[in-house]
């Protein structure tokens, strides 16, 4: 039986790999332009391949952080959805979990756009 303690984890979990997921692709960003600007002033050979090594680590970190945030989701849903069952549709921590459900959504469509 889910309880609010459950949702509450649950929820922060998402909100957690959210800002999670945000940070790797703020992440790629930054080391790709640094890497774009090794290539321009023609650096070490075994520097940029270092770094290229550094963008291509923070690149793999993004769909895994995905996935992780994609079972949290399901979770998420899973629980929600019992405590409704259960009667539970009010409170400030089901509005939290239901609007945190509707942002990750939303970083889903605007990630697979």
């Amino acid at each position: 039986m889910s309880t609010l303690r459950n949702l509450k984890i649950k929820t922060s979990t998402c909100k957690r790999l959210v800002k999670e997921l945000n940070s790797y692709e703020i992440e790629v960003k930054r080391e790709a332009a640094k890497t774009a600007e090794m290539k321009e002033r023609s650096a070490d050979p075994y520097d940029l391949k270092q770094q290229e090594n550094v963008l291509a680590e923070s690149r793999m970190m993004i769909p895994d952080c995905r996935k992780r945030l994609e079972s949290a989701l399901a979770d998420l849903k899973g629980t929600l959805a019992e405590l409704e069952e259960s009667g539970e549709k009010e409170g400030p921590d089901i509005d939290d979990a239901r609007s945190t459900i509707a942002d990750v959504e939303k970083v889903f469509e605007s990630g697979d756009a």
